[in-house]
């Protein structure tokens, strides 16, 4: 196995980043780089308009997808995805290897922080610390860091040793089949020791990374965010001399916005907002099948009627998300019967979605004694997500359905990130929120969303739900769900290496999740993005992205 170590400007030959695709598998490696045949041309802004600014620049104190877009650019991992696939590739690391609990990795030599040092081995280790250890200097709190930590990397991590500047073993804690993969997540972008020392948690507003971007500045008041290209960028590209991300809530205004040239790519299209675009002859709209899924969670930490199943499914039965998937979100997502969509192991075929059955769900719901209906707050955010573009529309449909079997429903919706705070917070009754695959892999769906984080022996006998300040909780749980005969499933999958094995198991985990309900299982949404016909070489990335440092513009 070959590598390719040294730093390259931008302005240098082109090559492809990070060589050769390293597949999916638990070895990969980096060919000595190609060069592309045609040089792009360079220069230029691209501005992307999105619905919500920005909460943090810092990817460790983040769960949010719109932080994510700003952050992919300016912070690198070790392990990448290629572009538009679920396969790995080259990032930081130039070789890796996953045998047994012991991952060896080769780091990539002549790499630089925007702020002029040196990335090593160390760096990494800093990372991890920062993001895992309460115990540790550079740990900025519980209340800062997100609650990727423990499942991306706190709950695995035994120890990372380095072996001199560019080696790295990291020792697991038990066989964990998707660690390669979260290597490649965002939350595991790998920050600089002497920022984080020098910065602490001043990094939400100033990030320091190593990727094709650096941080310019960060107008609040407008939110807009400017970074620059960075000029030694070690990968390929950036081609643009800068990357403008600004917010703007509706999905038509963004639309067109785009199509008088205030935008170059803009994304969280709803119907109506895509057939702008398709329409527009200066813009073009770009697709591609998302791996995410959008949900209703039923807190049942809060509201005593939903810890029982029947209520559950009596409003899944109550929902009618056929509706919601064909005349709200018009063509652009599919309904959805469990968790993961049918691109992602361990997908259960068998399982059809909840059909629209008002008769079925009052049925259910005089059995759980709650004939005559009952009230709770369904919490929303404002601004389109890839996986619910029309929210507000969304939950009017929802309150509706359910006023047909008696229970009313008062909407609350408000901005993304006071919304996350309140749903993480476990202030909501029930409350939208959906998920956009971080790697790919079915543990980032049931693990992720839907396991406490907490041993079954914590569960509380007869009991499947615990509260939001059990010690250890998982707060992206937004259900509090703890069914423990789904939790042994899926930590049983993470243990297991051999892919046909778990794909069985997570077939269980689907069927358990399904019959359970601790969610109505809404839809699986096309990943949509207008784009302007001045920018070059745009490509969807469904787990990572977006990829900026690839377009070009072509004045």
């Amino acid at each position: 196995m070959t590598s390719n170590d040294t730093s390259v400007s931008r302005r240098s030959f082109l090559k492809a980043a990070g060589g050769a695709a390293a597949t999916a598998s638990v070895t990969g490696y980096v060919e000595a780089g190609a060069q592309n045949d045609v040089a792009q041309q360079e220069g230029g802004t691209v501005t992307f308009a999105r619905g919500n600014d920005s909460g943090t620049l810092d990817p460790q104190n983040t769960t949010s997808g719109e932080d994510r877009k700003v952050t992919d650019q300016v912070y690198d991992t070790l392990i990448k995805f290629e572009p538009n696939q679920t396969s790995l590739r080259a990032g930081l690391a130039t070789e890796w290897n996953l045998e047994g609990t012991t991952t060896t990795l080769t780091l990539r030599e002549g790499v630089q922080f925007h702020n002029g040092e040196e990335f090593t081995a160390d760096d990494f280790v800093a990372t991890v610390d920062r993001f895992t250890n309460p115990e540790s200097d550079l740990f900025p709190g519980q209340d800062y860091i997100s609650s990727y930590g423990p499942f991306t990397l706190g709950n695995w991590v035994e120890s990372v040793e380095t072996d001199g500047d560019y080696g790295l073993t990291i020792e697991l804690n038990q066989q964990y089949a998707p660690f390669l993969r979260n290597l490649a997540m965002f939350a595991s972008s790998v920050m600089s020791r002497q920022a984080i020392e020098e910065l602490g948690t001043d990094l939400s507003q100033q990030p320091i990374g190593t990727g094709p971007f650096e941080f310019d500045n960060w107008d609040q008041g407008n939110e807009r965010i400017r970074l620059s290209a960075n000029d030694d960028y070690w990968g390929e590209g950036p081609y643009i001399d800068e990357a403008v991300f600004t917010a703007i809530g509706s999905n038509t205004t963004r639309a067109q916005t785009l199509i008088s040239g205030g935008a170059d790519i803009i994304d969280g299209l709803g119907a109506q907002a895509s057939e702008i675009v398709n329409n527009a002859d200066n813009a073009e709209l770009v697709e591609t099948q998302g791996i995410n899924i959008g949900y209703m969670a039923f807190n049942q930490a809060r509201f005593e009627p939903f810890r029982d199943r029947r209520v559950r499914q009596a409003i899944s039965y109550a929902v009618n998300t056929q509706a919601i998937v064909e005349n709200i979100f018009r063509g652009i997502a599919v309904q959805a019967s469990q968790p993961i969509p049918e691109q992602v192991l361990g997908h259960n075929e068998e399982l059809d979605p909840y059909p629209h059955d008002p008769e079925r769900a009052q049925q259910l719901l005089e059995e759980a004694g709650y004939g005559d209906g009952f009230e709770f707050e369904l919490a929303t955010f404002q601004n389109p997500r890839t996986y619910n573009p029309s929210p507000l529309q969304a939950a009017q449909t929802v309150k509706s359905n359910l006023n047909e079997v008696g229970i009313t429903v008062t909407i609350n919706q408000m901005p993304f990130n006071p919304f996350l705070d309140y749903t993480g917070q476990g202030q909501h009754d029930a409350t939208f929120l959906g998920w956009m695959t971080d790697n790919g892999d079915p543990d980032n769906f049931y693990f992720a969303l839907l396991h406490p984080g907490i041993s079954v022996e914590d569960v509380p006998e007869g009991q499947d739900w615990v509260s939001f300040d059990t010690e250890g909780y998982n707060t992206t749980n937004r259900a509090a769900w703890a069914n423990t005969e789904f939790m042994e499933v899926v930590e049983e999958g993470q243990r297991t290496l051999d892919e046909s094995e778990r794909a069985e198991l997570y077939k269980q985990a689907g069927q358990i999740a399904h019959d359970e309900a601790p969610w109505v299982f809404i839809d699986h949404a096309k990943e949509l993005r207008g784009v302007s016909n001045r920018v070059q070489n745009f490509q969807i990335a469904p787990i990572s992205g977006p990829l900026l440092n690839l377009v070009s513009v072509q004045e």
